[in-house]
């Protein structure tokens, strides 16, 4: 039980929903929403702790922080921004993924496969915005770096924030071909998810980049 506690608020801390520096739910909440006893909850809370995602400040546990907020301001027309938000997400995404790959555990591994088995073509852009989020995050976790892991989080955050983006995604005139870019992200993130879970570090940059320089082009060419 311990280990399903730990690994919801985990699922949780992936993808966004406790973000850095956000206070953790108290045992007496954990208890009363899982219906298990508080030593369960404590086992779990330590397992976060261990892991370095959960830091204890005297009596209360925190999403671990270690760095300053990153805030991003566009500064020029709405597609060359959102090119300049590609290139910082290569930059820092794609070596981080690879790492991951390199040393991941075998449990890390198993959490990324699971993300990746719920992605699906027929997903509405929220619930894929909010799976792609989940999936990025959770594969960057197991970078076992928690200032990179942290930095990633914040970056990653402004970047789905993006008025620029979600102009873009949501316009009714581009539906056609987000619809696209959903399906072909959903067999992009198969794929990364399958190289990552063989422990093909080559093979997780490759296609990772391959799935960036894709997105990219048919959000800067096809959408307006």
């Amino acid at each position: 039980m311990s280990s399903q506690i730990r690994n919801q608020l985990l699922g949780r801390i992936s993808n966004g929903e406790l973000g850095p520096g956000a206070k953790m739910p108290s045992e007496r909440e954990l208890s009363e929403k899982f219906q298990v006893a508080r030593t369960s909850v404590r086992e779990a809370m330590q397992g976060l702790v261990s892991m370095r995602v959960v830091e204890r400040r005297g009596n209360r546990a925190y999403v671990a922080e270690h760095l300053p907020d990153v805030v991003v301001e566009p500064h020029d027309q709405s597609k060359s921004f959102v090119a300049e938000l590609f290139q910082t997400r290569r930059l820092l995404e794609v070596p981080l993924f690879e790492m991951a790959a390199e040393q991941a555990t075998d449990a890390e591994r198993d959490r990324v496969a699971a993300v990746a088995a719920r992605f699906d073509a027929s997903l509405d852009i929220v619930e894929f915005r909010r799976l792609d989020r989940e999936f990025h995050t959770t594969l960057a976790a197991a970078c076992g770096n928690p200032l990179l892991i942290e930095l990633y989080g914040k970056v990653l955050d402004q970047l789905f924030r993006s008025m620029e983006f979600f102009t873009l995604l949501s316009a009714q005139s581009n539906q056609l071909e987000v619809a696209q870019i959903i399906a072909e992200s959903c067999d992009a993130h198969r794929r990364i998810a399958d190289a990552f879970c063989t422990g093909d570090a080559l093979a997780v940059r490759l296609a990772s980049e391959s799935h960036l320089d894709s997105v990219e082009q048919s959000m800067v060419d096809d959408l307006h």
